[in-house]
């Protein structure tokens, strides 16, 4: 690509990307660019420029909008064949945008407005498959249309439930030792309202968890307790300190396969550590598995404490969080309790979602359409990790969310609100603490698969113009 005009016009330009969106476009109706061609990569065109990396990121975000280059993890960006694209009526990204409709927001298309809040799995077949099964289950409900929900009518849904768990190291199960909930949060909450006794009992959480462990336990009228952690999770002298000055404490609430937000794992020995500690201090144990999507690499606390270990999950975050299917497995000795908590609360799920739940988690095709998915999740994370990997973030291949840790100068909340103004909505990590307590200055950033996989690099690269070009107010 010549530069020297482009030189000559961005003397004059302001915005100055504006000026590269111009060469370029000339470039193309000029011959001097094909279909297919490769550009130069973002930082060696700034060079040539002598302008800023991020004022050449953003032209290559206007353009790859607008359909006339496009992105391939990996590889770079290119010449987009025309015939191919439809090019929006304004070739520049709007900074200031609404919120866009949900059904255009879930239809995979691309979109400039991105919603990174929770967890969006790619469609691997489930959307098929789902419609299929809701309209065979539509003409001939096998548990009737007219009945309330029962242990008997919700048999075949547990036999599936325990069928998809197949392979979760958390001991022997049966259908009796499962209870249905509303995905996994109504799971967490039928927990506690087996366990909890008192009139103010106690909860430990990591010092960074899933929020709503805070909100089922304002429920049950709980007093939340954060333990401080390392890299591996609960630091167990944290966890024995904390029982010492809260003898009222009844559960440790844990995700050891998953941190959230912090993509972390608890290994083996912190596990059989936390384990002796909870014994000790005569602690239950809530393993919350919802968000692995991928092969446990660990055992579970229900195998390794079978007499205290208790065990939720969901298929929110490796299905379809909009069915609001979870379950809840108590330890040996528990299972009447905790299906008491389910009957006396709500009696049961709905027959025709129980029907549902019984063909979808027992049809053949669901495993391999889980892994379809998985495959999705990933390719987001690589979108994500290819344009921030220059930052401090925590990922995994298999985990929906991503952690980032603000470079210094930058405060969590006044990045989100930034990055909200240039159209992503991302998660402050005090919304993962208690109320009082001292949180890092990150920021979670979940998988949409949603959005089109365009539409979610150009929105990272916002993010990246961000943290590469701080605005005075939020800078130091």
């Amino acid at each position: 690509m010549s530069t020297i005009l482009a030189k000559e016009m961005l003397r004059d330009s302001k915005p100055k990307y504006k000026a590269v969106v111009a060469m370029i476009r000339d470039q193309i109706a000029a011959g001097g660019l094909s279909v297919g061609d490769k550009l130069p990569p973002v930082r060696e065109l700034a060079w040539q420029l002598q302008i800023t990396p991020g004022t050449v990121a953003r032209a290559y975000t206007v353009l790859t909008d607008s359909g006339v280059l496009h992105a391939e993890v990996g590889r770079g960006t290119f010449v987009s064949d025309p015939a191919t694209t439809i090019e929006k009526e304004s070739g520049e990204l709007p900074l200031n945008l609404i919120e866009i409709d949900v059904v255009r927001h879930n239809s995979g298309g691309d979109v400039n407005s991105v919603n990174l809040f929770s967890p969006h799995l790619p469609n691997g077949g489930q959307v098929e498959l789902i419609r299929k099964l809701m309209g065979e289950i539509a003409k001939d409900p096998p548990s009737g249309i007219m009945h309330y929900p029962s242990r008997r009518s919700a048999e075949p849904a547990r036999e599936a439930m325990t069928q998809w768990l197949h392979g979760a190291p958390i001991g022997q199960i049966d259908a009796n030792d499962i209870v249905l909930s509303h995905g996994g949060q109504n799971a967490i909450v039928l927990v506690f309202q087996t366990i909890l006794r008192g009139r103010r009992p106690v909860v430990f959480v990591e010092e960074l968890a899933y929020p709503g462990f805070r909100r089922a336990a304002e429920l049950v009228r709980a007093d939340i307790v954060p333990i401080a952690c390392d890299k591996d999770g609960i630091i167990p002298e944290a966890l024995a300190a904390a029982a010492e000055r809260h003898p009222e404490a009844q559960i440790l609430c844990t995700s050891p396969e998953v941190h959230s937000p912090t993509c972390g794992f608890t290994p083996m020995e912190r596990r059989l550590a936390l384990v002796k500690v909870a014994r000790k201090a005569d602690l239950q144990i809530l393993e919350d598995d919802c968000y692995r999507i991928g092969r446990a690499e660990g055992e579970g606390y229900r195998l390794l404490a079978p007499e205290r270990g208790w065990y939720v999950s969901s298929l929110s975050k490796s299905v379809t969080p909009a069915l609001r299917i979870g379950c809840a497995i108590g330890p040996r000795g528990m299972s009447a309790a905790l299906h008491r908590s389910a009957e006396h609360g709500f009696f049961g799920l709905a027959t025709p979602m129980l029907d549902l739940c019984a063909a979808l988690l027992a049809h053949p095709q669901l495993p391999q359409i889980m892994e379809n998915s998985r495959l999705g999740v990933e390719r987001y994370v690589k979108v994500a990790v290819n344009t921030l990997g220059g930052f401090d973030l925590r990922w995994r291949h298999d985990v929906p969310f991503l952690w980032l840790k603000l470079p210094q100068g930058w405060r969590a909340s006044a990045f989100c609100l930034a990055a909200e103004k240039a159209g992503v909505q991302i998660r402050a990590a005090e919304e993962f603490a208690s109320r009082d307590a001292q949180s890092p200055h990150a920021v979670r950033m979940a998988v949409n698969g949603g959005v089109s996989l365009r539409s979610f690099e150009a929105a990272m690269e916002r993010l990246r113009r961000l943290l590469d070009n701080p605005p005075e107010e939020i800078g130091v």
